[in-house]
């Protein structure tokens, strides 16, 4: 595997795995926003076991999209308002 490829899906790997320890649903538990946050985190978690799992199968290409797709989620629930989050780094555009 190239080196720059190896260390984009090393770096997106820990950045979504970051943004979903620092992603708190917003709205008030029991609301519909609430279950859309829950449905985007789900979304988010379920790319980066997807990324690791074609990691492990020597497959960095599907590996390096799935952690990607993973953190837009987050990143669009942020900024819509379904997450707090940091407001400041790198993790989110918001």
């Amino acid at each position: 595997m190239p080196a720059d490829l190896e260390e984009k899906t090393d770096r997106y790997e820990g950045l979504l795995a970051e943004a979903l320890d620092a992603a708190e649903v917003a709205p008030p538990e029991g609301t519909p926003m609430a279950e859309a946050a829950g449905e985007c985190e789900e979304m988010a978690r379920s790319y980066l076991e997807d990324g690791r799992h074609f990691r492990d199968d020597d497959d960095p290409v599907n590996a390096l999209a799935s952690f990607s797709y993973g953190h837009a989620w987050l990143d669009a629930g942020a900024r819509i308002g379904l997450f707090d989050v940091p407001e400041e780094g790198h993790l989110f555009t918001v």
